[in-house]
């Protein structure tokens, strides 16, 4: 739940941060800020501009928002997966390997994927290593 609301008010930012673009890009044209920054000459207000640039922020506000919530829709169907070790079968739920048949029987209704728990990867660790260390004394006793 705690990614959810991060997730969201990720969403949250950058929905305010174009609000705050069209607004200061409407205050700008509005307040007549090139006018009183670089001249002292009157400078009309022309609606056009100010309504295409805001037209044209919306777009792209819309194009990046959709494209947003998709992303983040896929990370939290990803984030839904329960892991499961290859090896042992046993399953990583909120941090704790758990045997398959336990947590089964608590009637999770969860979609897997496979992992590997800390415990079997030390032992394919170690079962590697004993493997590249006979195949290093099988060469070194072939020459």
């Amino acid at each position: 739940m705690e990614n959810k609301s991060r997730l969201n008010k990720l969403v949250m930012y950058q929905n305010l941060g174009f609000l705050a673009i069209i607004v200061l890009c409407y205050l700008d044209e509005l307040l007549k800020l090139p006018a009183l920054i670089f001249s002292n000459h009157p400078f009309d207000f022309v609606y056009r501009r100010s309504t295409l640039e805001m037209l044209l922020f919306l777009a792209v506000w819309l194009l990046v928002s959709g494209s947003t919530r998709r992303l983040l829709k896929r990370v939290r169907q990803l984030e839904d997966f329960m892991r499961v070790c290859a090896w042992c079968r046993r399953i990583d739920y909120k941090g704790e390997w758990m045997r398959m048949e336990d947590f089964m029987q608590q009637g999770f209704d969860t979609p897997t994927t496979h992992g590997i728990c800390p415990e079997c990867l030390q032992r394919q660790q170690a079962a590697l290593e004993r493997s590249k260390e006979r195949a290093r004394k099988s060469e070194a006793a072939a020459t």
